[in-house]
């Protein structure tokens, strides 16, 4: 049931399946994607929604792989990746933007809506954002390189300058790895050469880099 108490599809799914099923049908579904949103309407729940994409992205979960299409659902456990020269735009909870460049690949262990939960980027570049004025989101983002504790903020994540970098547009975030933690706010930017390395000690990052680092999202 929608937050505004109104009944949607899915509703309609998990409590009447043979009408809902008959009613997909008389629509065109294809008998995959139908049994697909039956089985998900009813067993997971929905983390966010594809906004835009530019190319191919996907999600994936289990042994199911499905080509996003804008406006598409995104759930709890799924894994979203975008193929080359793509990108994907998707919204969190109601006010939170994950943008991903190409090549990559991000998993949505837990998401509270606009409260915190944990992400998991595993390749490829990404910018977080929720709105100025946000409280804290209590949101963790964890890499191969460290972990990523948001604070309710704008940053990219991901592949700059051949390696693995951190840089805050607005508000600030903790990176850890091997053991050492450096906390960067607006402007400021750190590098994690390889996964197990630590990050470097915090410098402002200059226009160049970042319009490079912003353009590998959009």
């Amino acid at each position: 049931m929608a937050a505004n108490g109104a009944t949607t599809d899915c509703d309609e799914v998990c409590r009447y399946p043979l009408r809902s099923r008959r009613w997909y049908l008389c629509r065109g579904a294809p008998a995959a994607l139908l049994l697909f949103t039956f089985r998900r309407a009813c067993a997971a729940e929905q983390a966010g929604t594809a906004e835009e994409i530019k190319g191919v992205a996907f999600a994936e979960s289990g042994d199911a792989h499905r080509v996003l299409q804008s406006a598409a659902p995104i759930f709890l456990g799924d894994e979203v990746g975008t193929e080359t020269e793509s990108r994907l735009r998707m919204r969190l909870g109601h006010d939170t933007t994950v943008r991903l460049g190409e090549k990559a690949r991000l998993k949505i262990e837990r998401f509270l809506v606009d409260a915190g939960g944990e992400i998991v980027l595993s390749s490829g570049p990404l910018l977080f954002d929720r709105p100025r004025g946000r409280p804290a989101a209590g949101l963790q983002i964890r890499t191969p390189f460290g972990l990523i504790a948001v604070r309710g903020t704008r940053f990219f994540a991901g592949p700059s300058n051949d390696r693995f970098g951190v840089f805050v547009e607005r508000g600030s975030v903790a990176v850890t790895a091997a053991g050492q933690r450096v906390v960067l706010r607006a402007g400021e930017g750190t590098d994690i050469a390889t996964p197990g390395a630590p990050p470097t000690p915090v410098r402002r990052w200059q226009p160049p880099r970042i319009r490079a680092a912003l353009e590998s999202v959009n």
